[in-house]
């Protein structure tokens, strides 16, 4: 029983005493709804975690780790966001927005050398997104991350049929999304793909290969159907509402 509550500890906090003194600070002022809980949170959470300037945190945000998360000046989290950060470290980029009910997740504890999730700045990464962090995503400046998003830095070894797929470990390779690219909705990005400059990712896709700068890929598995720099996209005028 002992070795278990040792193991549970072990996969939520540095030590046994940042344990305690997270929960602490998280159940006292993590739950205080609207502008006065997100006032008091930028004060009181710079006790547990890193943060630079004044970052808006909602109530009902977990964080797991928090002495591995890095905020910014101007980040946000909304409701529901859960983030843990073991033990490669999280860190969100100035302006940076991550939207109700995203999980990003690094959960490694393999000490693998490339395991964490670092954003740029001004970048989005829309509701219920799932990152998993374990060989490293690296997001960069000015990305826009729609809905239901996957980012998977991680495989499965499953090659010896004489042993559960479980058993036989795991690869990591890390996903990298240059600056100023957009992931459509329901996106899933795979292990060891690079997303390049100002791409484009289709809602939906299945990305299992790189996508070179400027271009636009869709379809499962994905593939690149337009250069923008060769074929560029006709003007569109929108009004927002």
């Amino acid at each position: 029983m002992i070795d278990q509550v040792n193991l549970y500890l072990s996969r939520q906090s540095s030590s046994i005493r940042r344990y305690v003194w997270e929960q602490v600070v998280q159940a006292a002022v993590g739950w205080i709804p609207g502008i006065v809980g997100i006032g008091v949170r930028a004060v009181a959470y710079r006790a547990i975690l890193h943060m630079e300037g004044v970052a808006a945190i909602e109530d009902g945000v977990r964080i797991r780790f928090a002495d591995h998360v890095r905020l910014e000046r101007g980040v946000y989290l909304d409701h529901g966001v859960y983030l843990h950060a073991c033990p490669g470290g999280i860190s969100i980029g100035r302006e940076s927005y991550v939207m109700k009910n995203a999980i990003l997740h690094v959960y490694n504890f393999r000490n693998l050398p490339h395991a964490g999730i670092h954003i740029g700045a001004r970048s989005l990464i829309g509701e219920a997104c799932i990152l998993r962090g374990q060989g490293g995503i690296r997001i960069g400046d000015d990305v826009f991350l729609a809905p239901m998003v996957q980012m998977l830095a991680v495989n499965h070894i499953y090659h010896d049929t004489t042993r559960p797929i479980s058993l036989q470990g795991i690869t990591c390779q890390g996903i990298i999304v240059e600056d100023g690219a957009w992931i459509g909705g329901g996106a899933i990005i795979l292990d060891g793909v690079r997303i390049g400059k100002n791409a484009v990712v289709g809602a939906g896709a299945v990305v299992t290969r790189d996508v070179p700068d400027y271009c636009v890929a869709v379809g499962n598995p994905a593939r690149v159907v337009r250069n923008l720099r060769e074929q560029p996209m006709a003007p569109v005028n929108l009004t927002v509402y």
